[in-house]
Parts: C-alpha cells; sequence; structure tokens
C-alpha cells in the first residue's frame, strides 16, 4: 500500500485571529470569538450538513498550514512547559509533526445561509487562524469522546488567567463585535511560556487592529492600539 494519501480542503476558518500569536493554545479555551467555517464551492452542499444542528459540539480536522517545515523532530518543546522541557511529539499537541494536522473540538452555535457561499458553520472555541484550511468536520459524541481524569502534564498547571487593563480610549478603536473575545484571548497570556520577561513590550494582530501589551506580575496592561500595518516595529514581538 502507498505510504501516503491525498487530502482535500473542503472548507476554510474565517475569524479575527488575523495573526499566528495570540490564538489560543487549545480548543474550548476562548469562547467569545466566532469562526464561520466556509465551505469551498465543490462541497456547499446543504444535504451534506443535514442533521448537524442536532449536535452541540464538532471536530475539526484541519492544517497547521502556516507551520509547515521540512522533516520533523521526534521531541519538542512544548511553550506550557517554558520551553526548557523536552517531551515526545506525539506526547504533545505541538503544530510541527510529521504530518501537520490539528483538531479541535468547537462549539456548534448555528448554521447560516449566505448569498456568496451558501450554508456556513458558525462555531466558538476555535483555536485555528484566519484562513486555515479545514479537511473534515465531525460531530462530537460525549459518550464516547469526553473522558473523565487527569491529562498528563498540563493539568498540573491548572487554568491560568491574567487580569487585563484596556484604558476606553484604546479599547473604542476595537470593533464592538470583537471586543469581548479581545480580552478574553488576552486574558489567556498569549506570550509564549519561555519569552515572559517583565516590562518587555508585546503585540498580537486582532481584527485588523495591530495590540500592544506589557505584563507585570498577573496584570496585563494595553498600550497602544493601532491598524494593521501603520504601527512601528514588529506586531509579534
Amino acid at each position: 500500500m502507498s505510504g501516503t494519501w491525498e487530502m482535500r480542503v473542503i472548507a476554510r476558518a474565517h475569524n479575527d485571529y488575523t495573526g499566528k500569536f495570540g490564538i489560543p493554545r487549545q480548543s474550548g479555551l476562548v469562547s467569545e470569538v466566532l469562526t464561520r467555517i466556509v465551505f469551498e464551492p465543490e462541497y456547499r452542499v446543504p444535504e451534506a450538513l443535514r442533521g448537524i444542528e442536532g449536535f452541540s459540539h464538532l471536530w475539526l480536522i484541519w492544517v497547521f498550514d502556516q507551520a509547515e517545515r521540512e522533516g520533523w523532530s521526534p521531541t519538542i518543546r512544548p511553550p506550557r512547559l517554558g520551553g526548557n522541557t523536552r517531551v515526545g511529539v506525539f506526547a504533545s499537541r505541538s503544530p510541527y509533526r510529521p504530518n501537520p494536522i490539528g483538531l479541535s473540538s468547537v462549539r456548534l452555535l448555528g448554521v447560516e445561509r449566505t448569498a456568496d457561499a451558501g450554508l456556513t458553520l458558525v462555531v466558538s472555541g476555535a483555536d485555528l487562524a484566519d484562513g486555515t484550511p479545514i479537511l473534515d468536520v465531525k460531530p462530537y459524541l460525549p459518550y464516547a469522546d469526553a473522558h473523565a481524569g487527569e491529562a498528563g502534564f498540563t493539568e498540573a498547571l491548572g487554568d491560568q488567567r491574567l487580569e487585563v487593563s484596556v484604558p476606553e480610549e484604546l479599547l473604542e478603536q476595537i470593533p464592538e463585535t470583537s471586543r469581548k473575545g479581545l480580552l478574553e484571548v488576552l486574558s489567556r497570556d498569549p506570550r509564549p511560556g519561555y519569552q515572559r520577561t517583565a516590562g518587555r513590550a508585546y503585540g498580537l494582530s486582532f481584527a485588523g487592529m495591530n495590540i500592544r501589551f506589557t505584563v507585570d506580575a498577573d496584570r496585563l496592561t494595553v498600550t497602544d492600539v493601532q491598524p494593521e500595518g501603520q504601527h512601528p516595529g514588529n506586531p509579534r514581538a
């Protein structure tokens, strides 16, 4: 049998995550950012989605299209462990894998019909960049997919949150429909685990804006907001 398989992109994700920096590290962490799953023309067949509204959550199988590299390494350094500890690639969810495939569990909020793209899925909790190619959509089945118990080395680290401070005049520069999502993303501390220098300026692209911020202890403060392409320096520092 052949050692390779042909895959087809059936859809793409569209949301406010316009840069890699700041995307939630796992699905389900940020519920306020909506993602629309827009199917490619070949797969815009209403019958293919018949019955999908009956499920509360979906699995998305997708491609790390912004993280592809030549070859692969059997070990990686997870940011969750500070970037200094190596674990096996198959004991991680690193994008740098033999096959750059991602798996995300998202909440299905609804199915919308649009004039230009047919039926689209509206979901929350996605950890995909805007434009991410999707290979498949499957229903989430709690009786088979949910397992109680601890989940390896990540469980002991808990759900860490930051207090977020944004001056009102800066918050008003963010589209109103994207403000809650941005605040939730920032509260999750978008900095890499191995790059958390006190007082350092960081930035991320979100909803077409460059968001600059600093972190002191458990408090994140937004210092500047500018349209993408207008801020000096590297917006993903």
